[in-house]
């Protein structure tokens, strides 16, 4: 035999029947596959590659994931009632965009199960992260946080964890005031973050009349983030000839002013006047987007002014995560 087949070989009985799941050891400790690897460098390599591997788009499949991804990203304060499946207890719980201390998930003092969108750490793929978070949550005593830190193995994802009969139904708040319902005997560090959450949350309204178009005041500016479905390449092209036709405006007073990449779409964004209010924009969002589902429909390619506007457009483009 040689050298390198001797160095290869298995130096150690595997401890799991063929067939089964690795179980977790210490990273120095043999592998239990038999190997005669440390485990760091056998299955627990493998399960940091899984537990970092990005999902470029971890929401899709989910109801509303143009919300899912605006809540993550974009709203400073939410809330969503929602549901787990029967395999997970049909359970009430609540996703919000943020919790007290950043935490992931907790389980409050009167048993009710909240889930943060907006966290301090995560692995690729936040669709896990967050059903990670809700099963810990579920699986904790009243009173409990589910604090940060490790990444989740591979296990299931919200699109398995949730009851998606259910619709997904965003309430934006002013403040984080929701915190404190019910809850007594407060500590004064949850009472102090959320005292620096409320001052820092920027004014917010969702739009009815259209999915994931968030209106919000930031200083004496007002903006409109709309979170769209659409392929990019599609949406790009769209835009673009609205741009270059000059019809890319919301209202008078607004412009289309360049766009940014979240969970794997796409965010345009407007600049608006200073005075314009989120009920302003209801009926020209609705006709915006008529208009653009035109364009995204037009079966030619671009002019040269529609490609100098859509150069100008990727040249605005940022990515988030």
């Amino acid at each position: 035999m040689s050298k390198k087949s001797r160095r290869l070989a298995p130096s150690s009985t595997p401890t799991v029947a063929a067939g089964e799941p690795i179980p977790v050891v210490g990273g120095r400790e043999p592998c239990p596959c038999g190997s005669g690897k440390r485990y760091k460098g056998c299955h627990g390599r493998e399960e940091r590659e899984e537990a970092t591997r990005l999902v470029s788009r971890p929401f899709e499949g989910l109801p509303a994931e143009c919300d899912w991804v605006a809540l993550r990203e974009i709203v400073p304060s939410a809330t969503v009632a929602l549901r787990t499946t029967a395999e997970h207890g049909a359970a009430e719980v609540n996703v919000a965009t943020v919790l007290p201390m950043a935490w992931p998930a907790m389980r409050r003092a009167d048993g009710g199960v909240w889930v943060g969108l907006q966290t301090t750490s995560g692995s690729g793929d936040a669709s896990r992260d967050v059903a990670a978070a809700l099963l810990s949550a579920l699986a904790a005593e009243p009173g409990t946080p589910v604090p940060g830190g490790e990444l989740p193995g591979p296990g299931p994802r919200l699109q398995d964890v949730l009851d998606l009969s259910q619709p997904f139904e965003p309430v934006v708040h002013a403040g984080f005031d929701y915190w404190l319902e019910g809850v007594e005997d407060l500590t004064a560090d949850v009472r102090e973050s959320m005292e620096r959450a409320n001052a820092a949350v920027i004014p917010t309204a969702r739009l009815t009349t259209v999915e994931a178009a968030y209106w919000c005041r930031i200083g004496e500016k007002r903006h409109l983030r709309w979170v769209m479905p659409h392929p990019e390449d599609a949406l790009t092209d769209g835009l673009a000839r609205l741009h270059a036709a000059g019809a890319s405006a919301l209202v008078e007073g607004s412009r289309y002013v360049g766009s940014f990449r979240a969970d794997g779409l796409l965010v345009p964004v407007w600049d608006l006047a200073s005075d314009t209010e989120a009920d302003d924009l209801e009926k020209p969002a609705a006709a915006l987007e008529q208009r653009l589902g035109d364009a995204m429909a037009v079966g030619t390619p671009l002019t040269a002014e529609e490609r100098r506007a859509k150069a100008g457009i990727a040249s605005r483009q940022l990515t988030l995560r």
